[in-house]
């Protein structure tokens, strides 16, 4: 190689025999100035190692590490005005290899990509040749919708002016980019998205921005080259535009949003275009080592370093400073390896030298990077606030200049400085270096990047906040190397963000100094590139500038030291093991060193070639190549001896292989010819003997052709005559069976006349005595006895018949047995008689066939001959058959198989399509059901709200009733007259509905009284006139329903004494109202469940005002009650009507003798009309089976009167019955259907009405709009009220109705049966069942409950309700005692059945709650812990109520202790509507404690100290750090929310309770504060609005501490927050508005106008709002729908509800402390 010249292989293969040789890690080091052909050397390097080695696989992977030039190439490569093809960027490729050294992969890293050339380009440069790539192919269809075009069309493309490089075809290097692409594993959908980045990139800088003054711009309206980038990028355009022409800035506590002047703009998308390209660069980057990289493990490598040249232009930038810095670091690495390590070593091994002197390049590496060198101070004047260039270019000349050689500053500028480094001397403009060392992007736009659509350009972003990899961006746009190993090292956890503060200049030295560690560790081979000539003009070769570039690189001193050193060296051990081949045995010896002396005194005759150091050997030049040409001859002497010795042994095994196949081929030649001389002989023989049967076939198918003639003659005959004589048998026998059945015929017509004439006249007679009886029957309908005697008369007619139907199954089984054996004997003697003559019969066979034996014989032997051959021809045509059919099967088969495919072809199209229609169909109607939900939650909060809003309003009503009633009853001195004693039921109904019993009570007084002061006399009056006038109604009512009562007592007692004087029909009586008392009982027990399941229903499927008192369901439902319980009496009447005259038809029933009954079938038929019960027809039909249910000789006895005909027909008569019910039912249905769809027409009506009364009131001026709204709401809460009092009152007549009627029914029974116990035998007494009694046992453990004396209520409800202490029980006690110990109490009454213990003690306990709130209301501890108490006890009522939805909470010992007795759901509906009153209490005593902190503590309050202080003396006010004496602070109110939540905590209310209080208390506050901001112009100032988004955010903060942010109540506050952001942002161009109008989407239309017009500047940078700057805000805002109200509603509350919270406390557990003075009540 040294006498070659040298060439770029020559390295190559130096490289990787040193590799194999002395299995070390080898670098190739290629450098040179800018287009000297660093590039392509690099490139051939790698072609050699790919061609040499070849891969260890078959995934071709040197292939894959030569595809990844043209890449690289591609996006990293542009052109200079030196160089056509000039890499813009530094890689280290690391070729691995195995242990057999052939290529397993490679890995790739880059250094410092040029991201400003993106951006710009100077003149006669191109951009990366990726664009240009682009832009000549973009006639492709793929391509169209990049929508691009000429390369001159856009700006990041045209700035050079030389869009074409002679002699390359851009369309075709895209074509091999993409090969490459695909190649290297990059898809199709990816090379696709990486050409839409990059088209992208291309659409930004078409971006253009106009400038609105000096400190904004804005980008047009639908801007095209945006819009396209946007739809590229796929994110918002809006986003995207604002962002572009704003940025925000951060405080400590603040964010705001600042727009940028145009350069600003410009300089920010060129950053952005820089920051994308440099992702997708680093992306590919990693794709390509992801495609280069394996699994097997790495032996060793070569790398191959290709990294930019020393450059030097006109204006020289950072940019060009880092790659020279870079070319530094690299020549002295150069220095050392070639001058100062090979020096050093010689001197280290004490060979005789003389020192050379070299050029030491480190003063200018320490100007650059040492301490207060160029690159700390450009990172120092980064760090500074206000650094810029000049103060940069002023600290290099004072630490540097005069101080070190070489640095100096041009003579004509002070913004520049030059440097001399080892190749020339460079001048570098200070302008850009700290922009660029920093290159900031801002953080808006990588967000918006970031939540794009387009999954590519996201995921380039994905690891944005991690710690830089390798390839990854600097800020600056540079690409840097982060570590030197081949495999990337896993970043350190919280490392991230301090990697990611570090300049361009501090990630690029710490990389060179990575990237010197990688090379030091390696053996080096340099390639120096010598540029010929500076013009690019080719076979021109200038000497100078060559010598120049040899002497700049160091070659020259290459040169002088190799021609007077040692450039071979070995080490003794390593010596001896590659040249023992040369040695004989004799000659190793023990001594290493000294057996290589011997040997090279022998071998090399010069003793001047070689040296011997202490540790090496070192050769002079071609030393080396001389023992290894020694060396090579000796192997390959042996070689030939090796093959001498296997050639010999191959031909041998040829030979042998030869002759084995010779014998073979003949013994198969004989073996074949001896078969052909046996196959001659076999077919002679064949033939002879298929001519002999051939013949003799002939002659045997003549013989079998007469024979069969003749034998089918005789047949015909023969079956002629026997067939004749077969139809004159037959003619006979046929007549003889006419005969036979016409004589029986004439029998039977004889005696069915008889028979006929007969039974009419039975008929006839029995009829007659039918009718008498029917009037005995009648008379004795209502007789118990006579139904007594009847069962017993049936029963035992029902037992004879059933012994007698046993006696004759007894009979039919005897006979049936003696028939069994007298036919098993006949059958034996008939057997026997037949084989007997069967004997006979074949003995004279035998003897008349033995006779023609022989003959027959003969003809069989014939016969059998011919259908062996008959049956040989049908065998060959059967076989011939079966081929063809074999055939035709298989080709239908295939046919059938081609079909199968295409049917499963387009069964599964047509699954597929079924599966995306109905996954379109899923989706649509999920979409269409979530709609629906959202829709259905908000009308289920807006019926919510009214209805509790009603419930307010009742309540108010009613306080204002007992007041009044108060009054009255102080004004009047005359006792009430005709005031009576209501009843239990009464005072039921006065626990549900308060007012409506208060009302009762009274009694018709005159109402001539004045009415607080705060209503308007009118309207009261009339309220009051009709107050009066429902109450006289109510005494009317309660009067007639007073009198209807006596009257039905009057009537049980006439009924008694009747009954008293008729003895013998008491039984009867007795027995029909037993039966009458279950039937009602069982009936209730239905209507009771049926009426649980529909308030559940409703319960669960609606609102809770749905189910309110007086609403549309409640009604339907009420209505149905009526009905029912109306229609229930009638039926009752029947079924006992039709039951009594069941057992009357059973008891008429009599045994066959005793025809001298019948039953009347109109009878029967009017009975079963008059059942209107489906389940009583059925009833009775099965009581009919029962009775008629009897073996067949037993329903011919019956069915001989015509009974089960009647049963029949009235069974047709009930069916038709039912058909016409069910049609009236469903008639019903759709009337109810109907009513409801009219009542919501009417409802929607009421809307609309109510909408064009508000259009009128707001015509009206301010004033009377207010109080027009006024009186109408008063208006209609009023009528409202009234209505609902109506309602309720009929309600409750109605249900005292029933309940009356149903306690005169109890009594009734009550004494019957005590009547009836009394007249009862005790033989009666015997026979009747006993009814089970309960009886409770006596537990030894506590069963949770508390029994108390009746007498004892009113202590219990004074010492435990209105004497109780909220603070002693909320701090001693567990939360919720009194609730537990109530329900514990009404769990007893319930155990005991005590209904009116029930109902005394939950009404005691509701007047309890609402005296105890009347009295001590404004105390917020009382209100809370009444409000927590009543919450539990709902809660207990339904944990304990039985529900299963409830019950799955409990526990298997909670569940134990559900009532028993008592449903209690319409008490659980006062006990929420309870609450929801106590609630509303709870946030009126809220807002009277919070009205007069919130406008100082929020508004006047300086919490910020000193925010004020900018404005001017006139309007500054006194302002002091602590609060004057007084006044309310933030402090103040987080203070009163802090002991608000601890007293709720302490009273252990619900949390989701507590978080619905949080929410109305911040929506108050924010009410309160925005409507003062409204209306105080002094308040609506920058810093006003500062003030409050302090104060707003330590409200939030409060929350957060508390748990509480979930909740609701930061969304409250919304409207505040941006009125306060509203007086903080800019207020003056379009722009300004359009971020207004989309910031405040909480405020309406009115209050943003008002703020803009009550905006006050405080100072002299600050301006008013222009009035048309307002009336664009207005014309942009005219299509909002919101209201025209200017001020909040600060006394709306939200709609409360209570979410079942089960306990998991035990009841048994719970003890009751002295304290509470409760020793009266005892546990059980």
């Amino acid at each position: 190689m040294g006498d070659m010249d040298p060439h770029i292989f020559a390295v190559a293969e130096e490289a990787y025999k040193q590799m194999a040789r002395d299995e070390r890690n080898q670098s190739i080091i290629v450098s040179g100035e800018s287009g000297a052909g660093k590039t392509v050397s690099a490139k051939y390097a790698m072609r050699y190692f790919a061609t040499v080695s070849g891969s260890a696989s078959e995934a071709n992977v040197e292939e894959k590490v030569l595809a990844s030039n043209p890449i690289m190439e591609s996006i990293g490569n542009a052109k200079t005005t030196r160089n056509d093809n000039s890499s813009r960027f530094g890689k280290y490729i690391e070729i691995g290899f195995d242990k057999r050294y052939r290529i397993i992969g490679a890995n790739m890293r880059t250094y410092l990509l040029e991201k400003s050339r993106v951006v710009f380009q100077a003149e006669e440069e191109r951009n990366y040749h990726i664009f240009y790539q682009l832009c000549a192919s973009a006639a492709l269809p793929e391509f169209k919708t990049l929508r691009l075009g000429n390369a001159n069309y856009f700006h990041y493309t045209k700035q050079g002016g030389s869009p074409v490089i002679d002699g390359i075809d851009d369309a075709k290097e895209m074509v091999h980019t993409r090969q490459a692409c695909s190649l290297l594993g990059i898809n199709d959908s990816h090379q696709m998205g990486i050409f839409r980045i990059l088209a992208g990139i291309l659409h930004l800088g078409n971006v253009g921005f106009t400038s609105r003054d000096a400190d904004s711009c804005t980008i047009p309206h639908k801007h095209e080259p945006l819009t396209i980038f946007c739809d590229l990028m796929g994110v918002e355009y809006q986003e995207m535009s604002h962002w572009l022409c704003h940025r925000k800035l951060a405080t400590a506590s603040e964010t705001y949003i600042k727009p940028i002047s145009k350069l600003q703009a410009i300089n920010a998308r060129d950053a952005l275009a820089k920051h994308i390209y440099a992702k997708l660069f680093n992306w590919i980057v990693d794709h390509v080592n992801k495609a280069l990289h394996s699994t097997v493990k790495q032996h060793s490598f070569i790398g191959v370093l290709d990294i930019y040249g020393f450059e030097t232009f006109e204006i020289n930038s950072f940019e060009q400073f880092c790659i020279n810095y870079a070319n530094e670091k690299l020549q002295q690495q150069f220095n050392m390896h070639v001058f100062k390590l090979e020096q050093e070593e010689y001197m280290k091994e004490q060979i005789p030298w003389t020192l050379i002197d070299f050029y030491d390049n480190q003063p200018c590496i320490n100007l650059i990077e040492a301490k207060l060198g160029i690159l700390d101070l450009l990172d120092e004047e980064c760090k500074m606030p206000k650094g810029s260039d000049d103060s940069w270019a002023q600290k290099l000349y004072n630490t540097h200049l005069k101080k070190c050689a070489l640095f100096e500053k041009p003579r004509m500028s002070n913004k520049a400085f030059i440097i001399q480094h080892f190749a020339d001397k460079v001048e570098y403009q200070c302008e850009g270096f700290l922009e660029k060392n920093k290159d900031t992007v801002y953080e808006e736009q990588i967000k918006v990047l970031k939540s794009s659509k387009f999954k590519m350009l996201s995921e380039l972003f994905r690891d944005e906040e991690k710690a830089l990899s390798p390839t990854s961006a600097t800020p600056s746009g540079r690409t840097l190397l982060s570590r030197t190993a081949v495999k990337p090292a896993k970043a350190r956890p919280g490392q991230a963000s301090k990697e990611h503060k570090k300049t361009v200049g501090h990630q690029f030295r710490n990389s060179l100094h990575l990237l010197m560690e990688t090379l030091n560790a390696t053996t080096p081979h340099y390639v120096r590139c010598i540029k010929p000539n500076d013009f690019k003009f080719p076979f021109t070769f200038d000497e100078k500038r060559a010598v120049q570039q040899l002497r700049a690189c160091g070659v020259l001193e290459t040169i002088r030291i190799s021609a007077a050193g040692f450039p071979s060296r070995w080490t003794y051990q390593e010596f001896f093991s590659r040249y023992r081949v040369l040695m004989k045995q004799k000659d190793v010896l023990s001594d290493r060193k000294q057996t290589c002396k011997n040997l090279l005194e022998k071998l090399i005759l010069d003793k001047d070639k070689y040296q011997f150091g202490k540790t090496k050997i070192f050769f002079r030049a071609g030393q080396v190549a001389y023992l290894e040409k020694i060396r090579a001859d000796k192997l390959r002497v042996a070689c030939i001896r090796i093959q001498k010795t296997i050639r010999g042994w191959l031909m041998r095994k040829k030979y042998l292989r030869m002759r084995k196949a010779a014998i073979t081929i003949q013994r198969y030649v004989r073996g074949y010819q001896a078969r052909c001389y046996a196959k001659f002989l076999r077919r002679t023989r064949a033939a002879i003997l298929i001519q002999k049967f051939q013949r003799m076939y002939v002659v045997r198918k003549r013989y079998h052709l007469m024979r069969a003639a003749t034998i089918v003659l005789q047949s015909l005959l023969r079956g002629y005559i026997a067939r004749n004589k077969y139809q004159r048998m037959l003619r006979e026998h046929k007549a003889i069976i006419i005969q036979k059945h016409v004589r029986g015929w004439l029998a039977r017509v004889r005696y069915r006349r008889s028979l006929k004439a007969i039974v009419y006249l039975q008929c006839c007679y029995r009829r007659m005595m039918a009718k008498r009886e029917l009037k005995k029957l009648k008379i004795e309908a209502r007789s118990v006895e006579r139904y007594k005697k009847l069962n017993i008369g049936m029963e035992n007619k029902i037992m004879q018949l059933q012994r007698k139907v046993d006696e004759q199954n007894k009979d039919y089984k005897s006979l049936l047995e003696k028939l069994t054996n007298l036919e098993t004997t006949y059958n034996t003697e008939n057997e026997k008689l037949r084989s007997d003559v069967e004997r006979l019969r074949m003995s004279e066979e035998e003897a008349k066939n033995a006779t023609n034996r022989v003959n027959m014989l003969q003809e069989e032997i014939t016969k059998l001959r011919k259908e062996l051959h008959q049956t040989q021809s049908e065998k060959k045509t059967i076989e011939e058959w079966a081929d063809k059919y074999k055939q035709q099967t298989e080709q239908l088969v295939s046919e059938l198989k081609e079909q199968n495919t295409s049917l499963k072809k387009e069964k599964e199209e047509l699954n597929r399509r079924i599966h995306d229609q109905a996954k379109e169909m899923t989706e649509t109607m999920e979409k269409k059901l979530v709609e629906e939900t959202k829709q259905l939650e908000l009308d289920l909060n807006d019926e919510r709200l009214r209805y509790q809003n009603l419930l307010n309003e009742f309540s108010r009503l009613e306080e204002r009733y007992e007041d009044l009633k108060d009054e009255v009853n102080l004004m009047v001195s005359i006792p009430k007259p005709g005031h009576k004693r209501t009843d239990s039921t009464h005072s039921s109904n006065e626990s549900e509905y308060t007012f409506s019993s208060e009302i009762t009570e009274t009694e018709d007084l005159p109402l001539r009284m004045e009415e607080p002061s705060e209503k308007k006399a009118p309207l009261d009056m009339s309220l009051f006139l009709k107050l009066q006038k429902r109450v006289t109604e109510l005494e009317q009512e309660k009067q007639s329903l007073q009198d209807e009562l006596d009257r039905k007592e009057e009537q049980a007692l006439r009924t008694k004494t009747r009954e008293e004087e008729r003895p013998p029909m008491r039984g009867a009586e007795l027995e029909y109202e037993s039966l009458k008392r279950q039937e009602l009982e069982s009936e209730n027990k239905k209507l009771k469940n049926e009426l649980n399941e529909l308030q559940k229903a409703l319960l669960e499927k609606s609102s809770p005002e749905v189910t309110a008192p007086g609403a549309p369901a409640y009604r339907v439902l009420l209505d149905q009650l009526t009905s029912v319980s109306e229609e229930l009496d009638v039926r009752k009447e029947e079924v006992l009507i039709l039951r009594s005259q069941l057992v009357s038809q059973k008891e008429a029933i009599q045994p066959k003798e005793d025809k001298n009954t019948m039953t009347d079938s109109t009878i029967l038929l009017e009975d079963v009309q008059k059942m209107k019960d489906k389940g009583e027809i059925a009833q009775a039909y099965i009581g009919l089976k029962e009775t008629n249910r009897q073996s067949l000789q037993d329903y011919h006895m019956l069915n001989e009167d015509g009974e089960l005909w009647l049963v029949y027909e009235g069974l047709k008569q009930t069916n038709r019955l039912l058909e016409s019910q069910l049609q009236s039912q469903k008639k019903s249905h759709d009337n109810e259907l109907e009513a409801l769809r009219g009542e919501i027409q009417s409802l929607k009506e009421e809307n609309n009405r109510q909408q064009q009364l508000l259009a009128q009131n707001l015509q009206l001026p301010p004033e009377a709009r207010i109080e027009a709204s006024l009186q109408h709401e008063i208006t209609r809460l009023t009528n409202e009220n009234l209505d609902l009092m109506e309602q309720l009152e009929k309600q409750d007549k109605t249900v005292r109705k029933l309940k009356k009627q149903l306690k005169v029914f109890a009594k009734k029974i009550g004494e019957l049966e005590v009547g009836q116990m009394e007249n009862i035998s005790p033989g009666q007494i015997i026979d009747e069942p006993i009814r089970p009694v309960n009886i409770p046992r006596k537990e030894k453990d506590f069963q949770g409950m508390l029994d108390y004396k009746k007498d004892d209520e009113p202590k219990l409800v004074k010492n435990l309700i209105l004497d109780l202490k909220p603070r002693g029980v909320a701090v001693n006690l567990i939360p919720g005692l009194p609730a537990y110990i109530l329900f514990m109490c009404v769990r007893h009454a319930d155990y005991l059945n005590d209904d009116q213990k029930v109902r005394s003690l939950l009404t005691s306990t509701i007047n309890g709650i609402k005296k105890v709130l009347k009295k001590r209301g404004d105390d917020f501890e009382t209100v809370s812990f009444w409000l927590s108490n009543t919450c539990r006890f709902l809660h207990c009522l339904k944990q304990y109520s039985g529900e299963e939805g409830f019950m799955k909470h409990n526990t298997p010992r909670q569940n134990e202790h559900c009532l028993t007795n008592f449903d209690l759901a319409e008490y659980r509906q006062v006990l929420s509507d309870l609450a929801i009153q106590i609630y509303q209490q709870l946030v009126r005593v809220l807002e009277n404690i919070l009205q007069p902190m919130i406008v100082s503590g929020m508004l006047e309050h300086e919490t910020i100290q000193g925010v004020s202080g900018v404005k001017p003396p006139g309007l500054r006010k006194r302002t002091s750090s602590i609060a004057d004496e007084g006044t309310y602070t933030l402090d103040s109110i987080i203070r009163q929310l802090n002991t608000f939540h601890s007293v709720m905590c302490q009273h252990g209310m619900d949390p989701e309770l507590i978080k619905q209080v949080v929410k109305q208390t911040f929506y108050i506050t924010g009410a309160v504060t925005l409507n003062n901001l409204l209306l105080r112009k002094d308040m609506c100032s920058w810093s006003k609005g500062m003030q409050i988004r302090y104060n707003v955010s330590q409200l939030e903060e409060w929350l957060r501490d508390k748990n509480l942010m979930n909740s609701g109540a930061k969304e409250t506050l919304e409207p505040l927050i941006q009125a306060a952001q509203l007086l903080q942002v800019k207020k003056k161009t379009d722009e300004d508005a359009e971020a207004i109008c989309s910031m405040c989407n909480a405020l309406t239309t009115a209050q943003i106008v008002k703020v803009l017009n009550l905006y006050t500047p405080v100072n002299e940078f600050e301006e008013r709002v222009s009035i048309s700057f307002i009336r664009t805000i207005q014309m942009r805002l005219r299509d909002r729908k919101d209201s025209p109200q200017l001020l909040m509603d600060a006394k709306h509350i939200f709609p409360v509800t209570f979410p079942f919270n089960p306990s998991s406390l035990a009841l048994e557990t719970i003890q009751i402390p002295a304290s509470l003075g409760l020793a009266f009540i005892s546990r059980v």
